[in-house]
């Protein structure tokens, strides 16, 4: 169709018949330029605040669901001061999570399960100080990260389906940015116990838990 225009442009003598074409090319550009932009979703921000204080998850799945394609980064937990630092990491699915040993005494570290499916659960053994230890998590849920040797410690990880989720700041706000618009499960984990809603995302969305 361009080919066709820029030829018959040249060929033409008329000035008028010139502009007309002239016109005619970018009328084809707007049109081309349109299409491309109508391929993509409007991606827009959900925010709001989670009510009850401490740490909390927030993560989004799609509504019909669809899979995303797996994290291929890597985080680190440390264990320091008999405690896990921090008590409350948000990842994506596939992401693999490092485990320090930053202490001075050799710590275990296990779940008994995932968003409770026993099946699910692991124990990566003892790691002596200095040591580290590594697992990348498939499964999307809450991971409730124990040591048996000094009960004391736990820590929480939340593994997203999606790349939408966040983690609160100490007043309980969160905000996910770039979410395309449409409806989605929204959950918020607290404390290994989730609530579920459904929000659709329509430019600037608010929700509050």
């Amino acid at each position: 169709m361009f080919i066709s225009i820029c030829r018959h442009t040249r060929q033409s003598s008329d000035g008028g018949i010139f502009l007309k074409e002239i016109t005619l090319v970018k009328h084809f550009f707007v049109l081309i330029a349109l299409l491309l932009l109508s391929s993509f979703a409007v991606a827009e921000k959900l925010s709001g605040v989670v009510q009850g204080g401490g740490p909390s998850a927030v993560v989004l799945e799609p509504v019909p669901a669809k899979a995303f394609p797996p994290s291929n980064q890597a985080v680190t937990i440390d264990q320091r001061g008999l405690k896990f630092v921090p008590t409350l990491m948000v990842i994506q699915q596939g992401t693999t999570v490092e485990f320090k040993n930053s202490d001075t005494v050799s710590h275990n570290i296990f779940w008994p399960n995932i968003s409770g499916d026993k099946k699910l659960g692991h124990n990566l053994g003892t790691a002596a100080s200095g040591q580290s230890q590594k697992f990348k998590f498939t499964a999307p849920g809450n991971i409730s990260v124990l040591c048996n040797i000094h009960p004391e410690m736990s820590a929480n990880i939340v593994v997203s389906p999606s790349s939408y989720f966040a983690q609160t700041d100490a007043t309980g706000a969160f905000s996910i940015n770039d979410v395309p618009e449409g409806t989605y499960k929204a959950t918020v984990w607290r404390k290994g116990k989730a609530t579920t809603v459904n929000v659709t995302v329509k430019g600037d969305t608010k929700l509050n838990f």
